[in-house]
């Protein structure tokens, strides 16, 4: 494989993996590296198999070049340190098709893009490809461009050492100056849902003073083994979200619930991130339907295990599904915000049920006043919490949350709220509260949590009952 990739601006800004104002230079660098490995025979370096940081080092500087941790002076004008950036940029054995007035129009016009509220386009660019010598840098920062590699998938990690793949991963590549694959800061707050964290995030997007000053941890349970998968997956949909029509696809996918594989038809909607990793949102066929039925469905990326685009004609897409299509009534992202504001819960096709909890003064003191869960979660005083189980149960049940109510003390604090039934994230929400809350409808949930709560007691009984003994 030859690599033969232009520096384009979408490239730039894959390989920059955030602001490219910021790491430009990195990210030209990168794709220097690309053609060191990759390249054309008059660029590749001849490396072993797998190669070190000091093999490359040696095969790629000349022997003046020093070998201490420092930033390299101007020693040789022949050692490729001495190189400002352009001269890699427009050199034709790296990028025979780049022009220096093409490229900058392009790298502006993404800069005018993402800066246009906050900052001004960068008025030296031109100084900055002409002055600054891109490989003039420690071996610890070139060290690290070879973590990078592996990172992105362009290398392998072998002990100390790097192997070149066999496969080039997914990235951008000649695309059209009007194909932007950075976010601009008007495009934020149609992903983020809370508006505020989407105000947060625009006004924060880019470095200030030359310091990113805005971070976004998100816990994230996908494998390291299963990431290329989760990559492949998002790309190859990407292609399909392009198509017009959309196509129906044939999916495999591991079920966590099932503990089994499953295969259907569905038409895929969007991928959503909830909580803990990636989901393809998708219409169509789901485990345990009867008949022709057909509904929402999410599907964790990493457990989808094949997916295959069909046709509507093919006889494999559920009736029901294609008589969508042909009526143009086949469902859009908006339906999804539509179904997720009616009811706290990421299992939005469930069925809808009153979620009625207690918490005692402090925690709700300390953590719950004033937070927002979801926009039905609401405070209710304490007579308003028993009329909701007089309202809602009947017979036993109903008698016997009555009495625990009017026991607990009346400067406790309650809440409401409607929920997706049987949605685990829900589930691990509450169970997040516990000891502190005390879930009283609905009846089969606090069922539920009795049981789980007297399991966990039977656990630690021994050690709280006799604390001292080994």
């Amino acid at each position: 494989m030859i690599l033969q990739d232009p520096p384009s601006v979408p490239l730039l800004q894959w390989l920059a993996r955030g602001s490219l104002k910021q790491n430009l230079l990195q990210a030209i660098r990168l794709w220097v590296w690309l053609h060191l490995l990759y390249g054309k025979t008059s660029v590749r370096l001849n490396l072993p198999d797998p190669f070190s940081y000091a093999d490359w080092r040696s095969l790629f500087f000349t022997d003046s070049h020093p070998v201490t941790d420092h930033t390299p002076t101007l020693h040789d004008a022949d050692c490729p340190c001495a190189k400002v950036t352009a001269d890699w940029l427009f050199d034709p054995d790296f990028n025979p098709t780049a022009e220096l007035e093409n490229w900058r129009a392009a790298h502006i016009r993404l800069f005018e893009q993402a800066l246009q509220t906050h900052d001004a386009v960068p008025t030296d660019l031109p100084q900055l490809l002409e002055t600054t010598r891109l490989f003039a840098v420690t071996g610890r920062t070139l060290r690290n461009d070879l973590k990078i590699l592996v990172d992105i998938h362009w290398l392998q990690s072998v002990g100390q050492k790097y192997r070149r793949v066999s496969q080039f991963p997914d990235r951008p590549f000649n695309l059209p100056d009007t194909t932007q694959s950075a976010l601009s800061v008007s495009m934020i707050s149609d992903l983020l849902t809370q508006p505020d964290l989407a105000t947060l995030a625009a006004n924060l997007a880019q470095p200030l003073n030359n310091y990113q000053r805005f971070f976004i941890h998100t816990e994230y349970v996908v494998a390291m083994q299963r990431l290329d998968a989760v990559d492949d997956w998002q790309m190859h949909l990407r292609d399909l979200w392009q198509q017009t029509p959309t196509p129906p696809i044939q999916i495999e996918y591991h079920s966590a619930k099932l503990q089994r594989r499953w295969q259907g038809v569905v038409f895929p909607v969007c991928i959503y991130y909830y909580q803990r990793g990636p989901y393809l949102c998708a219409f169509g066929q789901y485990p345990d339907a009867v008949g022709d039925r057909v509904d929402w469905r999410n599907y964790r990326l990493d457990r989808i295990a094949s997916l295959s685009p069909l046709t509507w004609e093919q006889g494999s897409v559920p009736q029901s599904l294609r008589k969508l299509y042909q009526t143009n009534q086949l469902p859009t992202p908006d339906d999804i915000q539509l179904r997720m504001e009616e009811a706290w819960g990421f299992d939005y096709y469930q069925p809808m049920q009153r979620l009625l909890v207690r918490f005692d003064r402090t925690w709700d003191d300390r953590y719950i006043r004033n937070s927002i869960r979801h926009s039905t979660f609401q405070a209710i005083p304490y007579e308003q919490a028993g009329k909701l189980i007089q309202h809602t149960l009947q017979g036993n049940p109903q008698r016997t949350l009555l009495k625990i109510w009017r026991s607990r003390s009346e400067q406790d604090a309650y809440y409401q709220a409607y929920i997706r039934q049987h949605d685990p994230n829900i589930w691990q929400r509450l169970r997040a509260w516990r000891p502190h809350i005390e879930i009283l409808l609905p009846w089969d949930l606090r069922q539920q949590f009795a049981q789980e709560v007297d399991h966990e007691w039977q656990l630690y009984r021994d050690h709280l009952q006799e604390p001292h003994q080994r």
